[in-house]
């Protein structure tokens, strides 16, 4: 039986229209420093194409790909800049942050918005003309957020685009939710302000409850709900994110360490810890390069060039196919399309799967089969593709993704 303290409940009023409690989480957060501690200076932004939310990004938009974060606010407030420090910070380490509701908004928000804010991304990182384009790496997508806005993120964690979702500070309100736990299959992670948090026992319940085999942490640190959000660049709940974020949305393993066995970085410091099924097996380097980078991740061992050329008579294109997350049961899976010295109207990817290995599901992409040799079309926006330009698309599957064969054929 889940425990709700009577505060915590409060939360509910901004998912049901009751009147909201919740709105008194903390003082109005400080202007947050400008540019973050990262090496990228970062600041917010808005988009006339995303109403009512609040962009945070790189000032200056670096070489690399930026991995895309989606987020709630605490209370669901619509206010974009609610956790202003903590986002700017994030974005600051060479993410994309986008926030539910304008910069100082009024109202609440909707788990809706953050699927809105992800449809966004993909549609930005597809288009010509946009700032975005081939700048986002739609294959790292991480859903988060503090108190109600965690909630949102339960709601839309199990988007086939999602890769992990974060927890701050909240937990499911009633049993009933349960639902929302079984379902998730990508890792997850709690960051909770300590047994004095109301959100405490509510985190506890769904921790105790995940699927088995789901890569999972969980972290205490005893400060109570209010977090450190509105302390310079989110304090240290700004520099965990900043290393969770790294180790699963860029393949980070030294960040990693802070998180996974028993003499992780975060063990025996201030945080309380606990881990399930963790391992730093997603390793690899950051996914999808921008087309100015040398041929993209894990090329078959044996084989010299990432692939099997298209054969003869065909535009040529090229397919690198990765494993960016691998548990128990499943897996997650990246394949980068790339053209040659000829522009592209149209291509196809053949993959060649691993006995006991299936496609569940699978975005940026038309697939024709699940299992054994499948085919993966372009969709309508990723198919024309400049000389040397690359687009992406993934799936999640089932079994185990290594030894995945891909070769491209293009029009």
């Amino acid at each position: 039986m889940r425990r709700r303290s009577k505060i915590y409940a409060g939360l509910a009023a901004v998912i049901v229209p009751v009147a909201s409690v919740i709105m008194a989480l903390g003082a109005t957060p400080a202007t947050a420093a400008v540019g973050g501690s990262g090496p990228y200076p970062a600041d917010y932004e808005t988009s006339g194409s995303l109403a009512n939310h609040t962009i945070f990004r790189p000032q200056t938009l670096p070489s690399e790909r930026l991995p895309i974060l989606v987020w709630g606010n605490g209370g669901c407030s619509a206010n974009g800049l609610s956790q202003g420090n903590l986002l700017r910070e994030i974005a600051s380490h060479g993410f994309l942050a986008i926030a539910n509701g304008a910069p100082n908004g009024s109202g609440s928000t909707t788990s809706q918005m953050l699927t809105q804010s992800i449809d966004w991304a993909f549609a930005e990182n597809s288009r010509q003309g946009s700032k975005y384009f081939n700048k986002l790496d739609t294959t790292k997508v991480a859903v988060a957020g503090f108190s109600c806005g965690g909630l949102e993120a339960y709601a839309v964690s199990n988007d086939p685009r999602v890769t992990t979702t974060g927890i701050f500070s909240s937990g499911l309100l009633n049993d009933a939710d349960d639902y929302q736990l079984r379902r998730l299959t990508k890792p997850i992670a709690y960051f909770i302000g300590g047994s004095s948090d109301i959100a405490y026992p509510n985190a506890m319940d769904d921790w105790g409850k995940l699927p088995a085999g789901l890569p999972a942490f969980m972290g205490n640190l005893n400060v109570g709900h209010g977090g450190t959000y509105d302390q310079l660049n989110g304090g240290e709940f700004g520099r965990v994110a900043v290393l969770y974020l790294k180790w699963r949305l860029k393949g980070d393993a030294t960040a990693g360490g802070n998180f996974v066995g028993a003499n992780c970085g975060l063990c025996r410091t201030q945080w309380s810890v606990q881990q399930k099924n963790l391992t730093l097996d997603d390793t690899t380097p950051p996914t999808t390069p921008p087309p100015t980078t040398a041929p993209p991740t894990t090329p078959p061992p044996t084989t010299a060039p990432p692939t099997t050329p298209p054969p003869t008579g065909t535009t040529a294109c090229t397919a690198v196919y990765s494993v960016q997350d691998q548990w128990n049961g499943g897996f997650v899976a990246n394949v980068s399309v790339t053209a040659g010295t000829a522009a592209l109207t149209g291509w196809r990817v053949t993959l060649n799967l691993p006995n006991g290995a299936a496609v569940s599901s699978l975005w940026n992409g038309v697939s024709s089969g699940t299992s054994g040799t499948i085919t993966v079309t372009n969709q309508s926006y990723n198919g024309r593709l400049g000389a040397g330009q690359g687009t992406n698309f993934g799936f999640q599957g089932t079994g185990n993704g290594s030894g995945t064969t891909a070769t491209c054929t293009g029009s």
